[in-house]
């Protein structure tokens, strides 16, 4: 089979096309996925600069992908050749708590992962995706919408009313938001870019601010909230956390999913003063993808795709990804 490999931490000049690679076969409890779509994550940019320390390569890159089953091997009770499937990130973690081998088993990163004309995955490591959605919507699912989803729905518990603060217009943000209005919350959106804004304007974002322009959006925030919101998905990291815990209401939670605008110094006075909860979330689990699946279909949920590259152009997707002009995901379409 064709195959994108990470063969060394050296960027873009580091991922190769393999055109004869060995076909997958599944053992005991694994199927093989004839990959339709994937989707690229910020992490994966990480994959290939070796900002990861558990990665080992060679490598196929992508945690996100979805196809059609073509092989099921023993013992597998749960999938059937031709069923519509998508893999989980995490391929050891079907429910409960998350296991401390989490990040051994993520795809794309320890495990190869979905850019490859087939997948080899673990039966409880995939899940059937929504009759509605093509192969290159159900791609964009694994990742960046299961850590919305988890932040909000799982952890927040968010309902009607409730305020909600999204950093920039990234793929978990841009989830959050759809997720966030199918609830019924108000929700604030930041950017650098007005036309990312109007775009998030036309997605249901109630109030958006751009942080160029208004560099202390997290004022401007308490200004229209009084005491803050009630949630904050935080993308950024360290360098924009303060302002996210300015911005919480006391009480509020702050769900730390990222670390975009990098590291620094972080004062926990404010943690304690506010009585706030800081959550650290790590994409999720099966069954909390189960749930948010179900969510998707009743409400009929199209993901936000910002540009669809053949599969011959992964290295083309990796260079649009990084020059951060798209707005929604960006997807790798093998035909």
């Amino acid at each position: 089979m064709k195959a994108w490999e990470v063969r060394e931490a050296t960027g873009l000049d580091g991922l190769v096309l393999n055109a004869s690679r060995p076909d997958p076969e599944p053992g005991h409890g694994q199927i093989v996925v004839r990959v339709r779509a994937s989707a690229l994550n910020y992490r994966d940019q990480g994959v290939i600069k070796g900002v990861y320390g558990y990665t080992k390569f060679p490598v196929i890159p992508l945690s996100d992908g979805a196809g059609e089953v073509a092989e099921v091997g023993p013992g597998v009770t749960q999938f059937k050749t031709g069923d519509r499937v998508a893999g989980t990130f995490f391929q050891t973690w079907p429910g409960g708590r998350m296991p401390a081998d989490a990040a051994q088993n993520s795809l794309g990163g320890m495990v190869d992962g979905m850019l490859a004309e087939y997948a080899l995955l673990n039966e409880v490591g995939a899940i059937k995706i929504p009759a509605h959605l093509s192969f290159e919507e159900a791609a964009t699912l694994p990742c960046a919408a299961l850590t919305a989803w988890n932040a909000l729905i799982e952890h927040g518990r968010i309902k009607a009313g409730d305020t909600i603060a999204l950093l920039g217009t990234g793929g978990v943000s841009v989830f959050a938001l759809a997720f966030a209005k199918m609830h019924g919350a108000f929700v604030f959106m930041t950017s650098s870019s007005d036309d990312k804004l109007a775009r998030a304007k036309a997605l249901g974002a109630d109030a958006v601010i751009n942080y160029r322009a208004t560099p202390d959006w997290d004022a401007e925030i308490k200004k229209h909230t009084g005491a803050g919101v009630d949630h904050i998905v935080e993308v950024g990291g360290a360098n924009t956390l303060e302002k996210s815990m300015n911005a919480i209401r006391p009480g509020g939670s702050i769900y730390v999913v990222g670390a975009l605008a990098g590291a620094g110094a972080i004062n926990p006075r404010m943690i304690n003063r506010k009585g706030m909860r800081l959550q650290g979330i790590h994409v999720g689990s099966r069954d909390m993808f189960t749930d948010m699946n179900k969510a998707i279909a009743l409400h009929k949920m199209k993901p936000a795709i910002g540009h669809v590259f053949g599969f011959a152009d992964a290295k083309v997707a990796y260079s649009h990804q990084q020059g951060a002009d798209h707005f929604g995901k960006i997807v790798i379409s093998a035909g």
